[in-house]
């Protein structure tokens, strides 16, 4: 299967023109023009690579970066952008952009790059992993479902991230404000009371036997998982 990838643009003229140079290389082509829908399509299916411009509506190229990081996504990022100072490329390669593409730029150069930037992924790629247990729960990352002693538990998707965050974390003590910046972002406005209702709707659902042995609350702190 050819590889897949998400363009992030919202100049109609410059989407098209990389759809269709993309995908007559044989790539897998979907798109979206503002950043929340991009981090919805991200969601949805996750890409192989992600061509990413920096100045859109919504939210900003860099927030998606921010997002993308703090959630411990890893996929390579070619950021698209009319931001040719040296300081707008710094600030977008250490948010953890793979390669920094200005604008005005030729398609061939684009294609080059996405192609190193997909081979340097497939080489450094981990060996994926399918499913993530702890105890009775059982969680498939790229599916995005949750079974607990093999029911299925139909979770709203800020409780999945914040369950799958807390299992790459095992006995790690993470803080309220941690989590908030790794599920809900850096730009996000509500309070840390926030994080306290999804753990609480989210132990309801895995149930309290469950969350009791593995779901465990640091007072004054935040929160910490067992396995």
């Amino acid at each position: 299967m050819s590889e897949s990838i998400l363009v992030i643009e919202d100049d109609p003229s410059l989407l098209l023109g990389l759809t269709l140079n993309l995908r007559r290389e044989g790539y897998r082509v979907r798109t979206a023009t503002d950043g929340l829908r991009g981090l919805d399509e991200l969601l949805r299916e996750r890409p192989d690579l992600v061509v990413l411009d920096l100045m859109l509506p919504g939210i900003d190229g860099l927030e998606i970066l921010r997002r993308l990081r703090a959630g411990d996504v890893v996929l390579p990022v070619v950021v698209l952008t009319a931001l040719g100072g040296e300081g707008d490329k710094i600030r977008g390669l250490d948010l953890g952009a793979n390669d920094y593409v200005t604008k005005p730029f030729s398609i061939a150069e684009l294609l080059a790059r996405v192609r190193a930037a997909l081979r340097a992924a497939s080489a450094h790629q981990p060996e994926a992993v399918e499913i993530l247990r702890a105890g009775a729960i059982e969680v498939q990352p790229a599916s995005r479902q949750v079974r607990v002693e093999g029911r299925p538990v139909d979770l709203k998707a800020k409780e999945f991230d914040l369950l799958h965050f807390l299992l790459l974390r095992p006995e790690r003590v993470v803080t309220r404000e941690q989590i908030l910046a790794a599920v809900w972002g850096d730009g996000y406005e509500g309070t840390e009371r926030t994080v306290d209702n999804v753990v609480s709707s989210l132990r309801q659902k895995l149930g309290e036997e469950i969350t009791r042995r593995h779901l465990g609350t640091v007072w004054g702190v935040g929160y910490r998982f067992v396995p």
